[in-house]
């Protein structure tokens, strides 16, 4: 039943009433506002003005305390400050999606530890429940599937963007149905807004098939979704779709493979990118590809996509040389999330970097993608190998990019006139499926990168692992929560998921809780 802690009946006119609170924010303040920090998913916060490198040690700095919740939380935890909450004050709030569809809004110090507020999609009696994993023959995610991709905020309107799938029934005579919605919720209550939520159909669209991972976009006023499959069960399609953010009207949809199938977008969680002009940069996994012989399929391959007059036109497109042979061996290029680079002396219009399950990282100009050439990847401006796939974004801070791919070390690249050069690596070789970094700092001061180690695929239930490595030297690990396991372990881990740091403070996903570290109090 869908219940809200604080004033469920205030009104749409008075929750939009608020929106100055938020406009006042000064710029330099923290605003963890979608996945992985901005449209350019670089990972980086700059505004951490409390862990340095000096103070994030065992002796200083550790768990200290944790929010429970009711479902697994694969969303990046998102973070606001000085939120005006309707008779419960002002506060910094992290806000948490759970696999249950719960959305919660927490004081981010903990205090109180009780929710803010709570929102909660299911309704038991009138036979709305969470998608059993079960039902998409695909143990990934387990045992429910409610809200997976990390939302997205906007600040003018005070409103949080959630993807919500649900399982439902009609009733005795009526079969079961799949849902998914797209939910506007007020930041200072929970309340629905723009009349939402909405229901997401598309020809050939599978509610229950369609597995939306990577996290939504917010850019030029529209929201984007994308999607993918559950464990290759098919049939299935990629999709791209885009909604008014003010109205939820959906404005354009675009299948990755219409003539086709497969071709979905997961990117290891990450989020789909927007350059400056709202032009959106996603890849595809597995799939036919046929767009080089003038078709419409895009497997393997990263898509720029524009939005005129209410449809996607592919702008340009990226599609390795070898496409045959990854889709062949499942080696999707998708299984990266693009990471935007700013423009360099020797690529004016930026770069744009993404991988795949070969362990290629490409290095592409992202004014000339390069389409497909049957000779080579000639038009990249870099191809990297790394000894095996990459499931995870780069993450770039102050003229360096750092990436761990799967059962790889940590490795710091500088940007160097448009290449990436003088590879730093860590000490640890990682033995999972690698991890998307975080960074902190304050400006070009201070540069920490985190990141949670997590697990296979298959892998046994094990404590998710927070880890912290000077950013000027990632061969110095500066914490990991399992030196003093008997006070920093976190919970039990899941996969793909993203640190976020904010307010001297660092929130770590694990099943059915937030994990909260920062600096101990001097004693």
């Amino acid at each position: 039943m869908r219940e809200n802690t604080v004033m469920a009946s205030l009104t749409r006119c008075k929750s939009i009433a608020l929106v100055p609170i938020f406009l006042l924010l000064p710029r330099s303040e923290a605003q963890i506002l979608t996945a992985q920090y901005d449209n350019a998913r670089t990972s980086a916060t700059l505004h951490e003005t409390v862990l340095t490198p000096a103070n994030v040690n065992p002796a200083h700095f550790g768990k200290i305390f944790s929010f429970a919740v009711d479902g697994d939380v694969y969303a990046q935890p998102l973070y606001l400050q000085r939120v005006e909450v309707p008779g419960k004050g002002t506060h910094n709030v992290v806000f948490i999606a759970t696999e249950h569809d719960s959305v919660y809004a927490f004081n981010a110090e903990g205090a109180p530890s009780s929710p803010l507020w709570r929102v909660n999609f299911l309704n038991s009696p009138a036979g709305v429940a969470t998608v059993p994993a079960r039902d998409v023959a695909c143990p990934f995610i387990a045992p429910e599937i409610g809200i997976t991709p990390t939302p997205a905020m906007d600040l003018q309107t005070g409103t949080l963007y959630v993807l919500a799938r649900t399982k439902e029934s009609g009733g005795a005579f009526s079969s079961v149905r799949y849902v998914q919605k797209l939910h506007a919720l007020a930041i200072t209550t929970g309340a629905e807004k723009f009349g939402g939520p909405v229901e997401i159909k598309a020809p050939s669209f599978d509610p229950l098939r369609e597995l939306p991972r990577a996290a939504l976009l917010l850019a030029n006023g529209q929201v984007y979704l994308t999607w993918g499959s559950s464990c290759d069960v098919g049939p299935y399609h990629g999709w791209v779709m885009a909604y008014d953010a003010r109205t939820l009207a959906q404005t354009a949809v675009f299948n990755t493979s219409p003539d086709a199938g497969e071709s979905g977008i997961w990117q290891s969680d990450n989020g789909p990118a927007a350059d400056e002009q709202g032009n959106v940069f996603t890849a595809t996994g597995n799939g036919k590809f046929s767009a080089a012989a003038h078709g419409r399929d895009y497997g393997d391959t990263l898509l720029k996509l524009g939005l005129v007059n209410r449809s996607f036109n592919v702008l340009d497109y990226f599609t390795p040389f070898n496409e045959k042979d990854l889709n062949r061996q499942d080696h999707d290029l998708g299984s990266g999330g693009p990471l935007l680079l700013p423009p360099q002396p020797d690529a004016p219009s930026g770069l744009v970097l993404v991988g795949g399950k070969d362990g290629d990282l490409y290095v592409l100009e992202r004014g000339h993608l390069g389409k497909f050439q049957e000779s080579g990847n000639t038009r990249a401006v870099q191809v990297i190998h790394f000894r095996d796939g990459i499931y995870a974004a780069p993450a770039y801070w102050n003229g360096r990019v750092y990436i761990l791919a799967r059962r790889d070390y940590l490795s710091a690249f500088t940007l160097d006139h448009g290449n990436l050069t003088g590879k730093i690596m860590g000490e640890q070789r990682f033995h999972d499926s690698g991890a998307t970094p975080a960074i902190s700092a304050n400006g070009s001061a201070n540069g920490i990168v985190w990141l949670i180690e997590t697990k296979e695929w298959n892998g046994a239930d094990q404590p998710a692992i927070l880890h912290a490595y000077d950013a000027a030297n990632v061969a110095r690990e500066l914490y990991n929560s399992e030196r003093n396991s008997g006070r920093d372990r976190a919970g039990l881990t899941l996969r793909f998921t993203i640190p976020t740091v904010a307010g001297g403070r660092v929130y770590v996903d694990a099943k059915k809780e937030v994990d909260v570290y920062g600096l101990f109090a001097s004693r």
